[in-house]
Order: C-alpha cells, then sequence, then structure tokens
C-alpha cells in the first residue's frame, strides 16, 4: 500500500495544477480504506487511491458523478480535474468539490427517524436514475450489485472459523434465504457503500452523499445493509418503507450484511476489535426487516 502523505500530495499538485499549489492540504480526520482525502483550500477535496485495486474508481467517478447528480435530492462530489500516475506516486488521482458536512458517524443530534426517511428517499431516487451506459456491475464494484453468492465461499469459511463463535444454524438459514432469488428488474443504480463515513449531515439532518467508488448499475440489495449496520427497531422499518423493494431484495441486502460481519468477525478480511460487527450479527439474526 503506498504511503500517501501531505508533502506527496502538496508535490502532485504543485507539479501538476500549479494554479493551486498555494492552497493548504489538510488530511481529513477520519480516513477510509479505498482512499486517502484531503482537504484542498476550502472548496475542493483530493482523492487518492489507497492501492491499485481502487484506481479504476477514478475514471469512473469522474464519468459518473455528473450524470447522477442531476437526480438526487441530495449533493454528491463533483469532478473537478483528474492527475496523472507519477514516479512518485502510481495511479490515477482525483480533485472534487469539497462538500460542507460532518460524517454520519461523527455527528450527535441526529433525527434518526428523519435520517432513515431521507436515506430512503435518496436511494428510491438513486435507482430512477438513467442506468444508460452506467458501468455493470463487476469487479469494479468488488461485486456490490452483484448477486451475494459470489461470496459464497468466504461465508464457508468464515462459519467455519466461527463455529464455536455464532449460531451456524442461524447463520446459513438467513444465508441460504438470500440465495433463493435474483434480481428480475432492469438494472438500477447502486452506490455500493452506504455507510455512516459516507453519508454527511448538517443540523441534524442527511445533506450529502460521497464516495461512489463502488457505484455500478445491477442489484440495489447490498445498499440496503445499513437497516442492521446503523438503524434500530422502528427506524429500520421506515428506512423499509422509505427505500421499497421487495422482501427478496431484503433476504439479499440480510445475506450481504451477514458475509461482512462474518469475514470481519473470523479474520478472512479484516477484523473486529470493538465488537461492530459481532453487535451487527445480532441485529441480522434477529431482525429480517421483511413483511
Amino acid at each position: 500500500m503506498t504511503d500517501i502523505t501531505t508533502d506527496l500530495v502538496r508535490t502532485l499538485v504543485a507539479e501538476q495544477f500549479p494554479e493551486w499549489a498555494d492552497l493548504p492540504v489538510i488530511p481529513v480526520p477520519r480516513q477510509g480504506w479505498d482512499n486517502r482525502t484531503f482537504m484542498l483550500g476550502t472548496h475542493l477535496s483530493v482523492r487518492l487511491p489507497s492501492a491499485a485495486g481502487y484506481a479504476a474508481a477514478v475514471e469512473k467517478e469522474h464519468r459518473c458523478l455528473p450524470a447522477l447528480a442531476e437526480h438526487l435530492p441530495v449533493p454528491i462530489p463533483a469532478p473537478v480535474a483528474t492527475g496523472k500516475p507519477t514516479d512518485a506516486y502510481p495511479y490515477p488521482w482525483s480533485i472534487r468539490s469539497w462538500i460542507l458536512g460532518e460524517t454520519l458517524q461523527d455527528s450527535p443530534g441526529i433525527d434518526r427517524d428523519r435520517l432513515a426517511r431521507d436515506l430512503g428517499a435518496v436511494l428510491t431516487a438513486l435507482r430512477a436514475a438513467p442506468a444508460g451506459d452506467g458501468p455493470a456491475a463487476g469487479r469494479h464494484s468488488f461485486f456490490r450489485g452483484c448477486h451475494p453468492s459470489a461470496y459464497a465461499g468466504e461465508v464457508q469459511q468464515s462459519l467455519r472459523l466461527l463455529a464455536d463463535t455464532v449460531d451456524v444454524a442461524a447463520c446459513e438459514a438467513v444465508w441460504n434465504r438470500a440465495m433463493t432469488s435474483v434480481w428480475t428488474g432492469k438494472p438500477v443504480w447502486f452506490h455500493g457503500d452506504i455507510a455512516v463515513g459516507n453519508l454527511l449531515t448538517r443540523g441534524g439532518r442527511l445533506s450529502a452523499l460521497i464516495d461512489f467508488g463502488t457505484c455500478g448499475v445491477g442489484d440495489p440489495a447490498s445498499d440496503l445493509q445499513i437497516a442492521w449496520t446503523y438503524f434500530e427497531g422502528d427506524e429500520r422499518r421506515t428506512f423499509r418503507e422509505a427505500a421499497g423493494l421487495d422482501d427478496d431484495t431484503w433476504a439479499r441486502a440480510r445475506g450481504w450484511t451477514l458475509w461482512k460481519a462474518l469475514i470481519m468477525m473470523s479474520g478472512v478480511s479484516g477484523n473486529d476489535p470493538d465488537g461492530v460487527q459481532a453487535r451487527t450479527l445480532t441485529q441480522v439474526l434477529e431482525d429480517p426487516v421483511t413483511d
């Protein structure tokens, strides 16, 4: 993984976009896994993929974000410029508009029920955006937008590793239900990573959606995972009603959430030192969010 520092970003900007060379470069407090993000001046952000597997998203976002922006009820980042690879940094990188707001994970005083309704409306609008030449789900989206069976091997491996820790039979029931249906509608837009770090808020309300690196066109089930990773109880029902979609799609969403919790708890991919994924798994097993 490339060591991405403030000095590196300053150098790249100065070499390729000298008109912005004098602007301050400040790393954002919470960094994501796929990209490292820096504030450039007061109106721009610089995003650099952290590894080769994430580099393809730069061109994809540059192409797709303007097409999606006019169809969504909240702002999303606007492409400003694309940087080229160099000897010091081997991947393309991007400059985007800076959107004011706090990530949901850092926002106190959220009206969670209102958030559930607003986020459901945003996802509904995203699905309604013209799919056109949008990128079909696949490796570039880390198989979000595909069927969750793409990760069946990891689920089985995780269950073997966690045999003494989790209710294997209950997990298999959730997974098997997710395997019994496929998306039969026309391919629709999905974001691919609806998580607390990619939702911005202002004044206690949802204000923007960021990080479309895993977006594409396909099955929208993976965008519903936040029902179990963030919302609770009646909030889930509110989100379910606002986001729409049928029981089969929600069953696949539950399968996606189960997969992510299991692979992190087992160490197959990542880890769960704070028990966040274990708590998510409990929610997944206890609440199907279906009628």
